[in-house]
């Protein structure tokens, strides 16, 4: 628990400090649980003062997730770089293993929903999108074709990927009677892939 006052920090060392108090409260009891009060008892400040460096309630959430998201990057290119052969498969198996070990931050990616008007910072949205552009670099790659010509598949190909890993995490694939729900994700991925490939020829 970091303690300090009100002078012990520059206004980028206070939001960091958030931040990372924040994604702490996630990983041990979830979103719900992140609230500019939680965050305040625990780093030695006041409420207000948490707001007052985040801006709102939402702009800590997003700037948690935004943080989630910057590991998940470093997790793919650690996973890539470990297994450079089979890289869809290795890009499949890291998404699993990402929520796998980090269930609570990863889903609460899916579970903050942005209210009208509250829009992501430029910053967090570049942030955010090297994930997805990793994922367009190994698919275009395979494929053959540029990055514009497969951002379509791959936003696709994730979304197949996380519905069977969220299944999987949340235990609903049990009742769908898969048994190897990695194995499923990573089939229709490569069927995807050779359609697409076969298309092009």
């Amino acid at each position: 628990m970091a303690r300090g006052r009100r002078s012990d920090h520059s206004p980028e060392e206070l939001r960091d400090l958030i931040i990372a108090e924040g994604s702490r409260i996630v990983t041990e009891e979830g979103i719900a649980a992140l609230t500019a009060r939680e965050i305040a008892r625990r780093i030695g400040y006041s409420a207000t003062t948490v707001l007052s460096a985040m801006g709102s309630p939402d702009s800590i959430v997003t700037a948690v997730n935004t943080r989630t998201f910057g590991l998940w990057v470093r997790e793919l290119e650690k996973a890539l770089e470990r297994d450079p052969e089979d890289r869809i498969a290795t890009l499949v198996n890291a998404y699993f293993d990402f929520a796998a070990r980090n269930p609570k931050l990863w889903i609460a990616i899916y579970e903050h929903k942005l209210p009208v008007g509250h829009e992501v910072p430029d910053d967090q949205n570049e942030a955010r999108g090297r994930l997805t552009a990793i994922v367009n670099a190994e698919v275009s790659h395979a494929l053959r074709k540029s990055f514009d010509e497969t951002k379509e598949l791959t936003a696709s190909l994730v979304y197949t990927v996380h519905g069977h890993c969220h299944m999987w995490i949340t235990g609903s694939s049990d009742l769908m009677g898969i048994r190897d729900v990695r194995a499923c994700a990573l089939a229709r991925v490569r069927e995807a892939l050779a359609c697409a490939g076969k298309e092009t020829q």
